[in-house]
């Protein structure tokens, strides 16, 4: 059976992921001097001005506005013909502090409830050595290819998307269908250029050279002109990036965004932890993919349910979750004490994607070993 799949990822400076950047810097400049600290932020990126808003709990008190500005500064809008500069753009701050009602459910006595209710999902797969889906890892590492070369390309500006798509036989990669792949450039840049440009230093230094084919499609800028970008020619959102951030579609997703908050919100750290059971699972040989989902309800420190769906498994679900519920722990409390939580550098993950990075807590699998048992 043949099936083809497409995944797609965006650069740093697409106006969706600035806005998540920002986001996740506010929150990161907030957990650096409060570990504590209660953040839902969110951004709004258009033409010439930043709005900021959400709600907030806090010993402390950032600078905002310099905050942002920074983030700005350091994915590449310095540049006037490419908008949205970074000491010259408009920056509204509406942001209150956090509801009463809200913390009364969060801050429990003994114990840390949900920050929101929700579902939640975890995926791992053996397709790559990060347990990822193909294509969603190549159209990532393509976009972090192409803004690496863009300190060293001046005809590079800061907006760019990218989409793979891999065809599959009987469940294995056989070939790379079709790539596009999109980038802001100077308006004095001729087209050609930019397209033998992208195609040398991105495309044929990112894919698998055995996975090209004489029928793979290949689309580079394909609309033409591409000079108007970033929030001046697109607005913004945090959170509007969620399949980008997470498996490109090859799983569920909950529909909750990550970015701009806080630990105890389990839209953000119960998917983080998902994850990291996943990737034990498949690590440890259960199934070549797993798929995880949670339930929470506000103000309840414990999920109210897990299943687990899995493919080519060696053992059933009974014993899969069993597994799990012996070896994992996925209250609120514990997920942001094992996975620490509260000192990861989220602006980090905030662009391609917040899984298949080796230093991250919640992508060891440490636990394989133990798993092992139970197969």
């Amino acid at each position: 059976m043949k099936k083809i799949i497409t995944s797609e990822s965006v650069a740093a400076g697409h106006p969706d992921k600035v806005c998540d950047q920002i986001s996740d810097a506010i929150l990161d400049a907030y957990l650096r001097e409060d570990p504590n600290a209660h953040v839902a932020v969110e951004c709004m990126a258009a033409f010439d001005t930043l709005y900021i808003s959400g709600e907030v709990a806090s010993k402390i008190r950032i600078d905002y506005e310099k905050t942002a500005r920074e983030t700005i500064r350091k994915i590449g809008y310095d540049d006037p013909e490419f908008g949205f500069k970074y000491d010259e753009i408009g920056i509204i701050v509406k942001v209150h502090e956090q509801s009463a009602d809200i913390d009364m459910g969060v801050s429990l006595k003994d114990d840390i409830g949900a920050g929101d209710q929700g579902i939640m999902y975890g995926y791992a797969c053996n397709e790559t050595e990060d347990f990822l889906p193909l294509p969603y890892d190549l159209s990532s590492k393509m976009m972090r290819r192409l803004d690496e070369i863009k300190k060293d390309y001046d005809c590079l500006g800061p907006d760019g998307k990218g989409e793979v798509s891999v065809e599959y036989e009987d469940g294995k990669p056989v070939r790379i269908a079709a790539i596009v792949l999109s980038n802001q450039h100077r308006d004095s840049a001729p087209l050609e250029d930019v397209r033998e440009l992208l195609k040398k230093e991105v495309i044929d230094k990112v894919m698998p050279a055995e996975l090209m084919k004489e029928d793979t499609e290949i689309y580079i800028n394909p609309t033409g002109r591409f000079v108007i970008g970033g929030p001046f020619g697109d607005t913004g959102l945090t959170g509007r990036k969620i399949i980008v951030d997470t498996y490109g579609g090859a799983a569920p997703h909950g529909g909750g965004a990550f970015s701009g908050k806080y630990p105890s919100n389990v839209d953000r750290s119960a998917a983080y932890y998902l994850r990291y059971m996943a990737k034990n699972l498949v690590a440890a040989g259960f199934a070549s993919s797993v798929t995880l989902q949670a339930g929470y309800c506000i103000g309840h420190p414990r999920p109210l349910s897990l299943n687990v769906t899995m493919t080519d498994a060696k053992v059933s679900e009974e014993t899969a979750l069993k597994a799990l519920e012996e070896n994992f722990d996925l209250s609120v409390r514990n997920i942001i004490e094992e996975l620490d939580l509260r000192s990861a550098s989220y602006s980090e993950l905030a662009v391609y994607g917040h899984f298949g990075r080796a230093h991250s807590s919640f992508e060891q699998t440490d636990k394989a070993e133990a798993l092992k048992k139970y197969l």
